[in-house]
């Protein structure tokens, strides 16, 4: 163990350091308590007997500290300042990312750079990313590292399992990704866009969704000049591994062609945070009115829907309302819109689905009259026996048929019992014929031997 200790000295596991290289890895820039939250929210529950907030928060970052503290001497993890709340902060350094890289299966270049005096300015931003991602998510505990503790906290910990489910996991997201509108994804040209957060969660229904946060510092027309971005980014095209070209970002996130006959961008999240002075809520405004010539839709008067053809799904909400509500909530708005819907339903389009539901509804039943008039029809046209007038099945309808005829059949007007009786008949005549036959050839042998018996008898009376 002394040997062990040397080593790592805070004690931390494989599993714990795992923990911190891969969330660091995805979030860049993080403090225990998100790490905690984020790889072992059993955690939160336990230590409910301690005194203050702060004994208890302390009590249960202590591991992943630890683990923190161990990459750091390992030369894997920087200390990267505090937090406007004075709690300090974790980053990788260049060999920490490689490191995290592997653990995440992703290739270096996904991995981004490393942040910079991030803590030195509060690091208000980062922070906010990563609660954004967090309240995405919406990390289940696992009940069983529970067990033991007072009833309060194991309660609190069913709710947070029964509560609905969060989108992807923390290896779901990215953050600072470059959105080159010239040049490459490894060296965008100066003006690209840059996505705080990407996430791609297709088991979750969310192939790819691009999320912007802001703390409401940042003036409403900065934010709009965003999209601008995000659609040259959009627009762009190029050449995939296949020959063909495509739109730039489907070459890097396999997202599913848009179902239905309408071809719309990639939809971008809105995440405000009350911070500075401007209000979320104008905010919201602001942007949407600066921002409509992206995102507005056609209406289908006759579908009863908005068609989004070559436009970006704007919606926003608040971290506060994500917090609250979760993805599954009444807690994002979607640009056009009036109500507040789910995250699934606002950057979809449900009237558009419906609609679309409707239709391929209306041609199946009509697929299955016009199949049923059809049906009615040959029933009409089928033929009957002539022998017993029983209408001819399917499968005999096929035998008849001359067009199928390999070995044709013998009595194409009779159906398959009257067939085979009559068969039955005419080898019965036949076998009857030829007894006929035989005892004709039978009895002329005979009449032909006796008529040469009598021939001989004359023949022996004239010798004598």
């Amino acid at each position: 163990m002394a040997g062990k200790r040397k080593v790592n000295e805070a004690g931390s596991s494989n599993g714990l350091r795992g923990d911190v290289l891969c969330v660091l890895g995805v979030l860049k820039v993080a403090t225990a308590d998100q790490i905690q939250r984020l790889a072992s929210p059993h955690l939160t529950y336990r230590h409910t007997l301690k005194k203050t907030a702060a004994l208890r928060k302390e009590a249960r970052t202590a591991s992943h500290r630890g683990a923190a503290n161990d990459l750091r001497r390992h030369g894997l993890a920087v200390d990267g300042g505090r937090t406007r709340g004075g709690e300090e902060v974790r980053l990788l350094t260049k060999d920490g990312l490689a490191a995290a890289a592997i653990d995440l299966d992703r290739e270096p270049e996904e991995m981004g750079g490393m942040p910079k005096s991030a803590g030195r300015s509060g690091a208000s931003h980062p922070m906010t990313v990563n609660e954004t991602v967090i309240a995405l998510i919406r990390p289940k505990p696992d009940l069983g590292l529970v067990a033991g503790e007072p009833a309060e906290a194991v309660a609190a910990a069913q709710a947070a399992v029964d509560a609905p489910k969060g989108i992807g996991t923390i290896t779901s997201y990215a953050t600072e990704v470059a959105l080159p509108v010239k040049g490459t994804w490894k060296n965008p040209a100066i003006g690209s866009a840059r996505a705080d957060v990407v996430v791609i969660a297709p088991d979750d229904n969310v192939p790819l969704l691009l999320i912007e946060v802001d703390n409401c510092t940042e003036e409403a027309v900065l934010i709009a000049a965003k999209f601008d971005k995000y659609a040259r980014f959009f627009k762009r095209k190029e050449k995939d591994t296949d020959g063909i070209e495509k739109p730039m970002w489907r070459t890097r996130w396999l997202a599913p062609a848009w179902k239905g006959y309408e071809r719309v961008h990639p939809p971008v999240l809105l995440v405000f945070h009350q911070v500075g002075k401007r209000s979320a809520k104008s905010q919201m405004a602001k942007v949407a009115d600066l921002t409509r010539h992206h995102w507005q839709g056609r209406w289908h008067s006759g579908g009863g829907f908005h068609s989004y053809d070559g436009c970006i799904p704007v919606v926003a909400t608040t971290l506060e309302l994500l917090r609250e509500h979760g993805p599954a909530g009444p807690a994002f708005w979607r640009f056009g819109r009036k109500e507040r819907q789910p995250l699934l339903d606002a950057i979809g389009n449900p009237r558009r689905d419906a609609a679309l539901a409707r239709s391929r509804q209306a041609a199946r039943e009509e697929q299955q009259r016009r199949a049923e008039r059809e049906a009615a029809e040959r029933e009409a046209q089928r033929p009957a026996c002539a022998d017993c007038g029983r209408k001819f099945t399917d499968d005999r309808l096929e035998a008849v048929d001359f067009r199928n005829w390999q070995n044709p059949e013998s009595h194409p007007h009779l159906c398959e019992n009257c067939q085979s009786r009559a068969v039955a008949v005419e080898q019965q005549a036949e076998a009857d014929e030829r007894d006929r036959q035989e005892q004709e050839r039978l009895r002329q042998e005979q009449e032909a031997e006796q008529a040469a018996q009598k021939v001989g008898g004359w023949l022996s009376r004239f010798r004598t």
